[in-house]
């Protein structure tokens, strides 16, 4: 199957493509996020077209909120083009969009009914374009991951250990929103095996979840991320810190039920501690090589 790999350039892009490499059971175009900034329909439509895909995977604007980028509504408005040049041309396509649509204020996993009740900006941009998607597109995959991490970009590690790392610097992070972060690996790992099944011709649509099986607060991925980056980095005691949170403020949970990937696709949650030590090695190892 010949796929569209739009954002081949985010973190998720980098190990999705190293994936279906190492798989090599499709055929990949990748389009980097500086030649997604389209001005108008018109050259959305072409690059899909010239691209001549089966499947386009959209990583786009899950990376913009994940390296804490601003959305923009020329944002939203490519997802637009981009979806109705696959109703266009008969392709699937497969839009990456985050659990940040839903607010937290549920005690258990959200769940692919749930409505997203984000009111931040970033949210409601979120919500806003896979809205755009299901209307645009009949043959469309949503799937909402938890915050994507990498040693590649400005995901979660750099921006955490980038704070450590300064000289009397500390992270001070909350313990009120849990969620499951996802390895960028994983994430991959995830989404080629959806290119797999739609490769054998299984037609299915809708919203999925997928995130790690182990649910986390800021604190403690702060936390375990600065075991492992003790082995190569000096940290002041302090480096990780808990805020102090207002009396009685209510706990957030942004975790995913993932039952409907796992029935619909076989596909299983993996832990994300157990990718940590990995992560963080191959942090340094590129750091070092830059210098």
């Amino acid at each position: 199957m010949r796929v569209l790999i739009l954002g081949s350039d985010s973190a998720l892009g980098h190990a999705l493509s190293r994936q279906l490499q190492h798989t090599a059971r499709h055929d990949c175009v990748p389009m980097t996020r500086a030649a997604c900034r389209w001005k108008s329909e018109r050259q959305a439509k072409k690059a899909v077209a010239r691209a001549k895909c089966d499947s386009v995977v959209d990583l786009r604007v899950a990376g913009q909120a994940d390296e804490g980028n601003q959305l923009q509504e020329l944002d939203l408005k490519r997802c637009h083009w981009v979806a109705k040049a696959c109703q266009r041309s008969g392709s699937t396509y497969l839009y990456v969009s985050s659990a940040r649509v839903f607010s937290g204020q549920l005690d258990r996993p959200y769940t692919e009914e749930d409505y997203p009740d984000n009111e931040t900006s970033a949210g409601e941009m979120l919500a806003t374009a896979e809205q755009l998607v299901r209307d645009s597109c009949e043959r469309h995959l949503i799937l909402r991951l938890g915050p994507v991490f990498s040693f590649e970009g400005t995901t979660l590690i750099a921006q955490m250990l980038g704070k450590m790392e300064q000289r009397g610097g500390s992270l001070l992070m909350d313990n009120n929103l849990r969620g499951c972060p996802v390895a960028a690996e994983d994430g991959a790992r995830v989404i080629s095996a959806l290119l797999d099944q739609l490769s054998t011709g299984l037609s299915v649509s809708g919203i999925y979840h997928y995130c790690s099986s182990e649910t986390a607060t800021y604190y403690e991925f702060a936390e375990a991320l600065l075991a492992s980056a003790s082995q190569f980095s000096e940290f002041d005691a302090g480096a990780v810190q808990l805020e102090r949170q207002p009396e009685g403020l209510a706990p957030l949970n942004r975790s995913l039920d993932c039952s409907k990937i796992r029935n619909t696709f076989a596909i299983k949650q993996a832990p994300w501690r157990s990718a940590i030590a990995g992560i963080v090695k191959l942090y340094y190892q590129a750091r070092a090589n830059q210098e």
